[in-house]
Parts: structure tokens; C-alpha cells; sequence
């Protein structure tokens, strides 16, 4: 979705979540492991694994609160191989939009999701946290089999801010191996838990060989607003180049399931191409 530290209980992080704003949500992106913001980041640009630890087999139940809000600042493209910020849109891919779901998958949701894909024949982005993956190995399979973009969200959807380089390492790198394990490739994109990034996750990722991904329009999905509010996102954010955030995991995402079977073939009717990101 565990470091050499005692890491606080999950409950204990969605409050940290929920007492957080925006602006502060927005500093930790790019804090620095010792909460130091990092001054004037260069942009970013688009462009054998054996099982994982035995305490990591089983899932907890979580509700995940991601802790930014709105789309988030766009930056113009920078040298690799570390990334000092996450890309947030992918300009020059003409009239096109990306949709990506995170921290599944879920034998539930992800399956409808799936098929609603499938139908309109398009491919998005698939965010696993390890603990899924490694619980529904069927459905990762099937999201590479459909020809979706698998990427990094981490084996526990930590705070990655509170961790430190070995606890960050110890969330990417099972989970990149697990996805490779099971799909034959690994994970070239990632992103970080709640949207807060830091130094130490930008460094092992690329260490991992992963570009980090944010995204452009969130449609807050975990807060189940309803299908109708999560369509009017959509739609109110589509332009050619944004990444649409939505869940197909961490709580009842069936408004989630719902709003793309509507929103989906009104994006399509729209001119709008539906795809994933190409590694330069």
C-alpha cells in the first residue's frame, strides 16, 4: 500500500491527513527528509523477485485521504536523472488525457474499472500498493495483460515524509518487485502516498528506474461525493494533457466505478485520446 523504524498506526496518518491544508500539503511535496523545503527545484519533465516480507502478506482496511487538493502547479521539464519535482501534466501529447488509479488492486472495483476500459478500448495508469498486489496477483496480471501502465504506490501507503531512506527504500523496492515478478517488467513510473514527496523518495525512485507522477485533476473520489460530482470533475478539468486522479481501492469506490463508465465515452465523443505516458 515497513522501515527500521517504529512507524505510527495508519489511523494515526489519516489524521495527520485530515488536520493538514493545502498550503502545507503543498510544502511537503517538496520537503526534504529534515522538513526543510527545497528552495527553487529544477522542473521536471515528462518523458528476480522472490515473495515479500511475511508481515507484509495481508492488507489492513484503510481509508486513504489524499492530502493535496486541486490541481497542483505545472513545471517545465528538467535534465535526469532525479527528479527535484513530480510531473503534474504531460504537455505535447496533443488533444489527450491520461486517467490513473490508485492503491489497488481490489478484487471489487478494479475488475468493473477494468472492463469499462476495455469496452471503450483504452489503457490508463494503475498505482498498486504492494500489499494489493501481492493479495491479487490475478489482477495485476490482468491490468498488464490489458495493456495499462503499472506503476509504484508504495507496499503500505505510508507518510513517505516520515520515513527515512531505508523505510523508503523498503516500500519501493518490494513492491517494484513484486510487480515484476508478476507481470515480467518492472515499474518505470511512481507516486508517493497522499502526494507528498521528499528528497529521499525522488533519489530512490530513480535509483528503482522510476520517473515520479503526480497528476492535474483530483477528482476526490475518497470522499465519495457522489458519481454526478465526480463526472462534473472530469469533465469541468479535461484539456489535452492533464492526469486524472481517481481510486479503484481503499474504501467503497463504487461512485468511482460508476462516474467512468459515464464520464469515459463523453471524454471519447469529445475528441479526447485516452492513453499513458511513454518513457524518453
Amino acid at each position: 500500500m515497513k522501515n527500521d523504524q517504529r512507524l505510527p498506526g495508519r489511523r494515526a496518518l489519516l489524521r495527520l491527513a485530515a488536520g493538514l491544508g493545502t498550503a502545507a500539503a503543498v510544502r511537503m511535496i517538496a520537503a526534504d527528509p529534515a522538513g526543510s523545503p527545497l528552495r527553487d527545484p529544477a522542473p521536471a519533465r515528462a518523458g528476480a523477485a522472490g515473495p515479500p516480507p511475511a508481515a507484509r502478506t495481508r492488507p489492513a482496511p484503510y481509508r486513504l485521504r489524499p492530502m493535496t487538493a486541486g490541481a497542483p502547479p505545472r513545471f517545465r521539464p528538467a535534465a535526469p536523472p532525479v527528479r527535484t519535482r513530480p510531473f503534474e501534466e504531460l504537455p505535447g501529447i496533443g488533444h489527450a488525457m491520461v486517467l490513473s488509479f490508485d492503491d489497488g488492486p481490489d478484487p471489487l472495483y478494479t475488475p468493473p474499472i477494468l472492463a469499462t476500459l476495455r469496452e471503450h478500448d483504452v489503457r490508463a495508469m494503475f498505482f498498486v500498493c504492494g500489499e494489493m498486489a501481492h493479495d491479487n496477483q490475478d489482477l495485476v496480471r490482468a491490468i498488464a495483460e490489458d495493456g495499462h501502465t503499472i506503476g509504484n504506490h508504495s507496499w503500505t501507503h505510508p507518510l513517505v515524509t516520515g520515513l527515512s531512506r531505508a523505510g523508503v527504500r523498503d516500500e519501493l523496492g518490494p513492491t517494484s518487485e513484486v510487480i515484476e515478478r508478476l507481470t515480467g517488467a518492472a515499474p518505470l513510473w511512481y507516486r508517493a502516498p497522499y502526494g507528498a514527496w521528499n528528497r529521499n523518495s525522488f533519489e530512490i525512485g530513480a535509483a528503482l528506474g522510476m520517473e515520479p507522477m503526480a497528476w492535474t485533476v483530483d477528482t476526490l473520489d475518497w470522499t465519495e461525493p457522489g458519481t454526478g460530482t465526480i463526472v462534473r470533475r472530469v469533465r469541468e478539468g479535461a484539456a489535452p494533457g492533464v492526469v486524472v486522479l481517481s481510486h479503484d481501492a481503499g474504501g467503497d469506490r463504487s461512485q468511482s466505478v460508476a462516474a467512468l463508465r459515464r464520464y469515459l465515452p463523453e471524454l471519447l465523443d469529445d475528441g479526447y485520446r485516452i492513453t499513458v505516458p511513454q518513457r524518453r
